[in-house]
């Protein structure tokens, strides 16, 4: 159809549509980008990080997959291809198989008791009106303490002679002996593993409990007579994807950052102690001199942290809704 003047054009409603229209307000703000001379500077601010990442990640991933198929001589004066041997030994190990099953209650055990603490005091701090700076500085100094030092702390309180613990489990009957009972000493470094994870997962509960609006925790109490109902209906699920954060976090954890505390507690004792799969890592590197064995594990390790990753970002994370 032909147009004719009674017709009216778009461009008198729609001012972007004229020939001679200025560009909105949006358009020119957004159309503000970071000018470089050169198009090489952004990866000029990016070479540091990335070298990081290379030098400390990607090449020593590279040379424990190559050491991991090779017997190499402790004093580095050559080395024997043996293809997967190093692999069908670590996986057909007893011993191995033994420490693995460990490494799982252990960072199974770490993990919940972790979380479960750390968000227990948490919703405690967020009810407390008065001297609540204090509660909370309380809870998140022990965060500033290194693992080898928590663990040595974890010593004392488990001490066979001036240990509190010890003396208080002796109340009840219990012979503790951390360092020489393979279960008491399992049970003394959940113990000093959980009390030093939870001032950190304190923090991001208190943070998320405390951005709930609070309009929506006075329409929860008009709905809902019963606190424990309202925590599991409403505060729980907007604390979902910190829950999902932390539970990454608190798995490696579990799996790497408690090195420094197993170290502590098993180091010069007897041989009958648990470990981690970390650990054997470094004993049968670093004391063991056998590089090809630990190598393997190592890989073996990063393997299985991989796919718990895709596991977790996979079906946990299509659970969290992000707010």
């Amino acid at each position: 159809m032909a147009y004719t003047p009674s017709q009216p054009r778009l461009s008198r409603f729609i001012p972007g549509l004229s020939a001679g229209a200025k560009k909105a307000p949006v358009e020119q703000a957004g159309a503000k980008r970071v000018q470089f001379s050169s198009s090489y500077v952004p990866y000029l601010f990016l070479a540091p990080q990335l070298a990081v990442i290379f030098i400390f990640f990607y090449w020593p991933s590279v040379q424990a997959v190559q050491s991991s198929f090779y017997i190499e001589d402790p004093f580095g004066f050559g080395s024997t291809f043996v293809g997967m041997s190093n692999y069908w030994d670590v996986m057909f190990s007893p011993e191995y198989l033994g420490i693995a099953k460990f490494t799982v209650v252990f960072t199974v055990l770490v993990t919940f008791f972790s979380l479960a603490l750390g968000l227990l005091l948490a919703v405690k701090a967020d009810a407390v009106i008065r001297g609540s700076s204090t509660y909370k500085t309380l809870l998140i100094s022990v965060y500033a303490i290194a693992p080898p030092v928590a663990g040595l702390i974890g010593m004392m309180f488990f001490d066979q002679h001036i240990g509190p613990f010890v003396k208080l489990a002796s109340w009840f009957g219990w012979d503790m002996r951390v360092g020489l009972n393979y279960y008491d000493t399992a049970f003394a470094m959940i113990v000093v593993a959980v009390w030093k994870q939870i001032p950190y997962n304190f923090i991001f509960f208190l943070s998320g409990l405390q951005g709930v609006p609070v309009s929506v925790r006075e329409a929860a109490t008009i709905d809902c007579r019963s606190g424990l109902r309202r925590f599991w209906t409403v505060t729980l699920p907007l604390l979902a994807p910190t829950a999902f954060f932390l539970l990454i976090i608190n798995i490696t954890y579990a799996l790497f950052d408690t090195f420094g505390v197993i170290d502590v507690m098993v180091k010069d004792k007897p041989a009958n102690n648990p470990i981690t799969l970390v650990y054997k890592v470094f004993m049968d590197g670093f004391r063991g001199n056998d590089i090809g064995s630990s190598s393997a594990q190592s890989v073996i390790l990063m393997l299985v942290v991989f796919v718990l990753t895709i596991i977790q970002f996979r079906f946990l994370e299509k659970r969290i809704h992000y707010t």
